[in-house]
């Protein structure tokens, strides 16, 4: 019984692959289609495989890319004032940076040159910040934001994680100006103790003691933090990500913010409380990141017409945003049929001229990609998603930017790698607004002309797909020509 049901899902594998293979055009340059799993977790923090069994998992399945995103630094520190930096209590749980960031970069490299044939490219997912209200003696000591995660992609090297402006990072001498006004009072009592022990007696015995405080104020300033905040200060908004994204972006990396409308962030750990409820709105409030996580395990609204993603993007047509931002899948993959979930469950599909990290980066970097959510092996292929001229010579896909000066024709094109009679919904969707709603069964084949032309207006069109899995696409800029 087991050959039969062996055989069907090879051949399932065989049919993703295959259809991955099909090339894509734009601007007359081929694309091919890679599939990939971006934020998987290894033994390197709380995954249960280590980095070539997922890299082996992920091949089996047909898949030739992984991300993985392991906590860079898992830290929670409560401390007792004055001295909150000397009594305090960390709990510091398994990371990248615990267990060796060089460790860490050097599993990836030896796994990589064994999987010659896939790409793996090392990442991290970052708690940048988070703040405590309450009190651990009432029973109410909560931590607010820690799980407001980003995830890096791409950066090389061991210490550009090590050095992450991030809360409990380890040792930095660039944050030295904010523990100014810590090591003052410090310096005040050491002072005085020069003065007060070179008397006698008691002035001599105080001389000491304001030795001891001034020595404990310094080193409860943290002059060597790894970053200028502190967890003791409330909401700091979106200053600390801007940090993070600014750092990464120098580094070479990418940042995407994950699962922005989590429905697990407010909870009960321990002794302490958790608090970081839905947050969409960072995407409006922050920049310098790439993109963000539009499909994974909650539901999700933000990608729905005219939401926070439409006002992004409509943000930046008008000029008030220096740049897009691109839609990804994130898998928060810790081990096979945790929270019910597989490998393979959410694939993100870049368009790439070359299957290389660069290449995989690139389309990372410019919104070449479309996220999937389906239930492994099934798999929806879009074929096609292209905005062009009525002659065909001027062309766009996911990412790009085309001038007409007529109408905007749209083809989209959607395949399946097993049959089904299920019928699918495709939304067209225009700078936020819903265009067109188009109803079928897989293979499907949608030319439609929008009849709309606005001269000199920059205006996206982007679209997703319900029904067998969910598909989400990135946009499409168009500039109309006076």
């Amino acid at each position: 019984m087991e050959k039969p049901f062996k055989t069907k899902k090879y051949l399932l594998i065989f049919s993703i692959v295959a259809l991955l293979l099909l090339p894509v055009a734009s601007h007359g340059a081929s694309y091919q289609q890679v599939a990939g799993l971006i934020d998987l977790r290894s033994t390197f923090s709380d995954g249960a495989y280590d980095i070539e069994t997922l890299a082996q998992m992920a091949k089996d399945r047909g898949f030739e890319v992984i991300v993985i995103n392991d906590h860079d630094r898992m830290a929670m520190e409560y401390g007792l004032p004055p001295f909150r930096n000397i009594l305090r209590k960390r709990v510091d749980l398994p990371s990248i940076n615990k267990n060796g960031a060089k460790a860490y970069l050097d599993s990836i490299k030896r796994v990589q040159e064994k999987y010659s044939d896939m790409v793996i490219i090392p990442g991290s997912e970052t708690a940048a910040f988070y703040y405590w209200t309450g009190s651990y003696f009432k029973k109410n000591l909560t931590a607010h934001d820690h799980e407001k995660r980003i995830l890096t992609i791409g950066m090389k090297n061991p210490e550009d994680y090590e050095n992450l402006p991030i809360l409990h990072n380890g040792f930095s001498t660039q944050y030295m100006r904010a523990a100014v006004f810590g090591v003052l009072p410090g310096l005040v009592f050491i002072l005085a103790s020069i003065f007060l022990v070179r008397k006698r007696g008691f002035c001599r015995a105080c001389g000491v003691i304001s030795l001891i405080l001034g020595a404990a104020f310094i080193i409860n300033s943290n002059p060597f933090r790894s970053s200028p905040f502190d967890q003791y200060h409330g909401d700091q908004g979106t200053a600390p990500y801007r940090l993070l994204t600014d750092y990464v972006n120098s580094r070479g990396g990418l940042t995407f913010w994950n699962y922005p409308e989590t429905n697990s962030g407010v909870r009960k750990m321990g002794p302490i409380f958790v608090s970081t409820p839905p947050h969409p709105e960072v995407l409006e409030e922050s920049e310098g990141y790439t993109g963000f996580a539009a499909l994974y395990g909650d539901n999700i609204t933000v990608t729905e017409p005219g939401n926070v993603w439409d006002r992004v993007l409509t943000a930046y047509c008008r000029g008030t945003r220096s740049r897009p931002v691109w839609g990804i899948s994130t898998a928060d993959f810790h081990e096979e049929g945790g929270a019910g979930e597989k490998l393979g469950n959410f694939p993100t599909v870049f368009f790439v001229r070359e299957k290389s990290r660069k290449g995989v980066m690139e389309a990372l970097k410019n919104g070449k990609m479309y996220a999937y959510r389906g239930g492994y092996p099934q798999f929806v292929r879009l074929d096609e998603f292209s905005v062009r001229s009525s002659d065909g010579k001027n062309k766009g896909i996911s990412g790009d930017e085309i001038s007409l000066k007529e109408s905007p024709r749209i083809r989209i094109s959607l395949s399946a790698a097993e049959v089904s009679e299920r019928k699918v919904k495709v939304r067209l969707i225009r700078s936020g607004k819903l265009v067109k709603i188009f109803e079928g069964v897989l293979p499907m084949r949608i030319d439609y002309e929008d009849r709309y032309f606005q001269p000199g207006e920059r205006i996206y069109y982007r679209m997703d797909m319900r029904g067998c899995g969910t598909l989400v696409s990135n946009p499409i800029f168009v500039r109309f020509e006076g």
